[in-house]
């Protein structure tokens, strides 16, 4: 048999054995040993002396050499920690009451909790586990069916390895030799996008078919009003801003309400009226932000006087040569940028990815941005003088129930993604806050023990030592496919085809999807990704644009029977009513989700590209 042979046969056994059940990182070095010692045998040396057992030892090294796997078992850490520390009853709770009037609103509530939560955590069998016992249970209860509520489980808990900060992403870092910050970017919009998508599904079936999520009654919907703010509201008025600003200027009153043996306080007056100003000041502060890093961030220091003082016909005629059509597939301009890049992985927050922009001459952002953002800013203002006028003191409580359950873990996780995203801090030190931050939330919380606290630690060391083991595992493999020339045989074999890029595109995501219904991302990433990684400068795809397709493309494989983990997980906290076959049956149509998701992402690149691009772009 030939060595090319040789190399196809070991990927074949490696998924025939896989799917026996074999660990899959042991697998990988014992067919990687086997298949190499044959391939380096020589008669004339002794056993001990292949040369197998040399690459075993670099290999494992370069593997353990890695620092773009530092990062990983912090990550890990910072979700374990939340997850264990019971964070997420109060949030669930919070967000039903806030989305009551919305169509099948346990189930949207659902969905919302297994995004945030997913990108806090980053674990998808923790976060399905928890979602299924807090939230399965009720939605039967309340007659939902079952397929409903079983899909919007599974599938939402699924979005916390796609949107950053994601263990799969960082994996696929290091097996492509891309920049972790940029994926993290260039993620972002298509994981929001697909919970999006999964939202819509959701409530355009409830419309459709009431049925199958009737509405709650009205005991589970009354927002509980604490019984002093409702004698404010009996006092001063029934409106949230009036009622508070009278109780603050002419507080006499106020002070004299008692209610349930509680008197108030100047400081309760005053904590409510902050818990009211919450929607306006997440405005402000999102608005400032992105004025703060379009206009003033990313200008030279040398630059800023010019950059107030430009006019606007200046900047148009800057923006005439930017205003170039969106690259297909991350064409020419992005390999470019690719090109220009050095080699191998780039440090996270590395400084050198916008050093580039004050090297040039600076002239102000496109003079659309300021069109767009005070039109944007007018938008907001109409609404939030709207949400005001009409503010009620059921409002104000919910508000308070969102703030105290979900802004906490919010800054921490947006603190976590923007230091990463705009350079600030490398991945490893912003997921050292990240963890730290967890820490203190879930001891805030009152919830987290040393038993929960060694639990953490446990599962973070048995999560870190499967992906290290699985890089030591795919470095040796590889490098021995290689070697037997199974790279270049499969690299021949689809350039003789003659395909185009969409061509190619099409077929490499349909292998990526039908894997995903034996094997899970892990195998997925460190063997079959490593194979169509060489062939994409050939048929000028953006590397960061296919993996981003293939961290989409991986949700199938957490959402097809007959692995489908995270069906798995929801039937292991399920009633025993509930069928395995039903929970796969309510997963069915999120795939369709996930397909349509990917054919928007190819059709329109921008979303995918822009964001990397703006942040990165020279």
């Amino acid at each position: 048999m030939s060595e090319p042979a040789l190399g196809l046969l070991m990927l074949t056994l490696i998924v025939v054995v896989i799917m026996l059940g074999f660990p899959t990182a042991f697998t990988l070095m014992g067919l990687g040993m086997f298949f190499g010692y044959i391939a380096f045998y020589d008669p004339s040396h002794p056993w001990w002396d292949n040369r197998i057992f040399d690459l075993m030892v670099e290999r494992t090294y370069g593997a353990m050499n890695n620092d773009v796997l530092i990062s990983i078992p912090l990550f890990v850490l910072m979700g374990y920690v939340m997850e264990r520390g019971a964070l997420v009853d109060k949030m669930f709770y919070s967000i039903q009451l806030a989305f009551r009037r919305v169509p099948a609103s346990l189930a949207v509530a659902t969905l919302l909790v297994c995004t945030f939560w997913g990108i806090a955590s980053g674990l998808v069998g923790a976060v399905v586990v928890l979602m299924g016992v807090i939230a399965f249970n009720p939605m039967l209860k309340a007659g939902y069916d079952v397929k409903l509520a079983s899909g919007v489980i599974t599938a939402g808990g699924t979005l916390g390895i796609l949107i950053p900060p994601s263990v799969m992403i960082i994996v696929y870092a290091a097996v492509a030799g891309q920049s972790v910050v940029k994926l993290y970017a260039a993620a972002m919009f298509p994981g929001f996008f697909l919970s999006f998508m999964y939202l819509v599904y959701i409530v355009g079936w409830a419309l459709l078919n009431p049925k199958i999520a009737p509405k709650l009654p009205e005991s589970e919907t009354k927002i509980p009003v604490r019984p002093w703010v409702a004698e404010l509201a009996k006092s001063y008025s029934t409106k949230t801003v009036p009622m508070l600003m009278s109780a603050l200027t002419s507080p006499a009153r106020a002070l004299a309400v008692t209610a349930d043996g509680v008197r108030v306080s100047y400081l309760n007056l005053l904590q409510s009226a902050v818990y009211a100003l919450v929607p306006l000041l997440i405005v402000v502060a999102t608005m400032w932000g992105t004025w703060w890093y379009v206009v003033i961030h990313q200008a030279p220091d040398d630059a800023l006087p010019s950059v107030v003082a430009s006019d606007t016909q200046s900047r148009t005629a800057t923006a005439v040569d930017d205003d170039q059509p969106p690259q297909e597939l991350g064409g020419e301009q992005q390999q470019t940028t690719t090109q220009a890049e050095p080699e191998g992985l780039q440090e996270m927050g590395d400084p050198t990815l916008r050093e580039s922009r004050t090297k040039e001459e600076y002239t102000g952002p496109d003079p659309r941005f300021y069109t767009y953002f005070w039109a944007i800013c007018a938008l907001l203002a109409l609404m939030l003088v709207r949400y005001y006028w009409r503010m009620t003191v059921e409002q104000l409580e919910v508000v308070r129930l969102l703030t105290t359950s979900i802004m906490p873990l919010g800054i921490l996780t947006v603190v976590v993604l923007a230091v990463i995203l705009f350079g600030i801090t490398t991945a490893t030190e912003s997921a050292g806050v990240g963890a730290a931050g967890a820490f203190i939330l879930a001891l805030q919380a009152g919830t987290f023990d040393w038993k929960r606290l060694k639990e953490s630690i446990f599962l973070t060391a048995k999560t870190t030592a499967m992906v290290c083991w699985l890089f030591v595992g795919s470095a040796l493999f590889s490098a021995v496919f290689a070697l037997l020339g199974g790279q270049g045989l499969v690299e021949r074999w689809v350039i003789s085809l003659d395909m185009s890029p969409l061509q190619f595109m099409l077929l490499s995501q349909a292998i990526i999807f039908v894997l995903g219904w034996p094997l899970e991302w892990t195998e997925i990433i460190v063997i079959f990704c490593p194979i169509f990684l060489p062939l994409l400068k050939h048929f000028q795809i953006d590397p960061i644009l296919w993996g981003t397709m293939v961290f989409v493309n991986l949700q199938a494989a957490f959402l097809s029977p007959p692995v489908a983990m995270s069906a798995f997980y929801l039937k292991g906290v399920s009633p025993p009513h509930v069928t395995l076959n039903q929970i796969f049956a309510g997963m069915m149509p999120y795939m369709l989700v996930v397909i349509l998701c990917l054919a928007i992402m190819y059709v329109w690149p921008g979303l995918t590209l822009w964001l990397p691009e703006y942040l990165y772009s020279n």
